[in-house]
């Protein structure tokens, strides 16, 4: 091609340099041609389009691009065989009818492309226009680039910014994964055998027994790794104090909140979010305090160098105030809600074993103020009876202590009659000691259920009620859509007192480590000061 390009003829170039290889018949002119259309090939594999454009011209332009061609063929000499990158564009690799196809399905990268393909026969079919061609064309890029696949599986998570997943999903890269994380210690001086911030948060979620305490932390650490990868592109490990102060102000407000705030969803399923929206100041404070306990003892074990969370406060969160109390029902509020709990089976459709239990876990919580871990957590043997005869719920609590709750009337007449709807004896003595108060639905199971499927249940019956008193009474409604298992702890407290129970009564009920918590509820002062004020300064008319 040198020797015709510097204005030999076409036969005398293919007869010198290829001789007895041209073929009888075949044109020289056509011999060259074709070359011209690998060199062309040649530089279109090495993503040179600008020589394949240069290639691709008439052959009464020689003489004008001669010099130009030339040296392009010594470029090409020297040009190797590129290697796709994940995040390339499939146009660079794939043909263009191919591209258009997945283009329409929102794939535009070879990151896109590996993970939408499922292992399974035919799976282009779900994909208009591709067809079993372009499929197997697909097939055997990636075929021929295996190292791929393992890559772009393990950057999806990062790539698709748009797409939060909880973290036992991940599959992330060395540079977010923290197995060289900034502020690592020296592996020598660590007492853990986490090869990576997962595993060393793993290991410290495994010191804590107590199922509540595991899941409000994990969803601590989960949320700032969440942040960290998707937001920051950082691990763990590689905090700053910036990032600490930055992750502050998203608590406050997670952007952007299509891609975080949603409502609550099973971590299973594909519009799970792990926010349910902005958190309120002492909500940050405290998801701060955990995440600073976190560091601390990563820090203990030799795992990091440093506490990016150390000294980084909340403005606005009261160290006792850590109650919302909002978060309850008034007298009039609660008897709507327990009225409309009697005809779930006649006016909402409700199974009647359903609507029984229901109905019994509103008033076994009402009336005794269990957290949602001790409701399914008991058994007919936390049930015991003193010597004047009054009823005593022993159980664990929080932080594992030890304690006893009162059974007052309401609460054993509900237990006695839903051991009756479910065909258990009522008397202490014939009862089977690992009975779950709260019982599944399943007949022959003698198992409890879970404070996820409890959530669950209640769930489901506030928002029935909100949407029978939405137009009497938006207000409740309202409430009753953002209320949770808690909620009927705080309305125990606050009922109590008001109708007369004594501070440290309550205290003791609730197992409350100071009577301060347990005067938030106590609501009379409130009121004294608002009547008071009220008469002091009367409207003018």
């Amino acid at each position: 091609m040198r020797s015709w390009y510097e204005g030999m003829s076409s036969l005398e170039a293919v007869s010198r340099y290829l001789g007895d290889s041209k073929a009888q018949g075949e044109s020289s002119r056509a011999i060259l041609s074709d070359i011209r259309k690998q060199l062309a090939s040649f530089a279109k594999e090495r993503h040179q389009s600008d020589l394949v454009k240069l290639f691709s011209h008439r052959d009464t332009d020689r003489a004008k691009i001669a010099r130009t061609a030339i040296r392009a063929i010594d470029t090409l000499r020297n040009i190797p065989m590129p290697t796709p990158l994940i995040g390339d564009d499939i146009e660079r690799w794939l043909p263009a009818r191919t591209v258009r196809a997945l283009y329409a399905h929102g794939i535009k990268t070879l990151a896109d492309l590996t993970v939408r393909i499922p292992r399974r026969r035919m799976w282009w079919t779900g994909i208009e226009g591709l067809g079993a061609a372009g499929a197997r064309h697909i097939e055997a890029f990636f075929s021929a680039h295996p190292q791929l696949t393992d890559r772009a599986r393990a950057l999806v998570a990062v790539q698709a910014r748009h797409d939060v997943v909880p973290w036992e999903i991940l599959s992330l890269p060395q540079d977010v994964d923290g197995s060289n994380g900034t502020f690592r210690s020296p592996r020598r001086t660590c007492t853990l055998d986490a090869r990576n911030d997962y595993e060393a948060v793993q290991a410290w979620l495994s010191l804590h027994e107590s199922g509540a305490t595991l899941r409000a932390y994990r969803k601590e650490a989960e949320r700032l790794i969440l942040w960290a990868i998707l937001e920051r592109g950082r691990a763990l490990s590689s905090l700053t104090v910036e990032d600490a102060v930055a992750y502050r102000a998203f608590l406050r407000r997670p952007t952007p909140a299509h891609r975080w705030i949603g409502p609550s969803r099973p971590r299973t399923t594909s519009d799970w979010k792990p926010f349910a929206g902005p958190l309120a100041p002492r909500s940050v404070s405290y998801s701060l305090s955990v995440l600073g306990a976190l560091f601390g003892w990563l820090m203990d074990q030799g795992y990091l160098l440093a506490n990016p969370f150390s000294g980084v406060k909340v403005r606005g969160a009261s160290n006792l105030a850590v109650m919302d109390t909002s978060h309850v029902f008034s007298e009039g509020e609660w008897a709507i809600v327990r009225t409309i709990a009697d005809g779930l089976e006649w006016s909402y459709g409700w199974e009647t074993p359903a609507a029984q239990r229901l109905r019994f876990i509103l008033d076994f919580a009402y009336s005794t103020g269990l957290r949602a871990s001790e409701l399914v957590g008991v058994t007919l043997k936390s049930i015991k009876t003193d010597g004047h005869d009054d009823h005593w719920l022993h159980l664990v609590g929080k932080g594992s202590k030890a304690g006893k709750v009162a059974l007052p009337p309401m609460a054993r007449g509900a237990l006695d009659t839903y051991l009756m709807q479910r065909g258990l004896p009522t008397t202490p003595q014939l009862w089977k000691p690992e009975t779950p108060v709260i019982a599944t639905l399943e007949a022959e199971s003698k198992s409890g259920i879970t404070t996820s499927r409890l959530w669950s249940i209640l769930r489901r019956f506030f928002r029935t009620v909100a949407d029978r008193v939405e137009v009497e009474s938006p207000a409740l409604a309202g409430s009753l859509r953002q209320a949770s298992t808690h909620w009927m702890r705080h309305t125990h407290a606050t009922h109590a007192l008001s109708k007369g129970a004594e501070l440290t009564t309550v205290r003791d009920n609730l197992r409350n480590a100071s009577i301060a918590t347990t005067s938030i509820y106590l609501h009379s002062d409130d009121v004294k000061r608002a009547k008071q004020l009220g008469a002091a300064f009367t409207s003018k008319n």
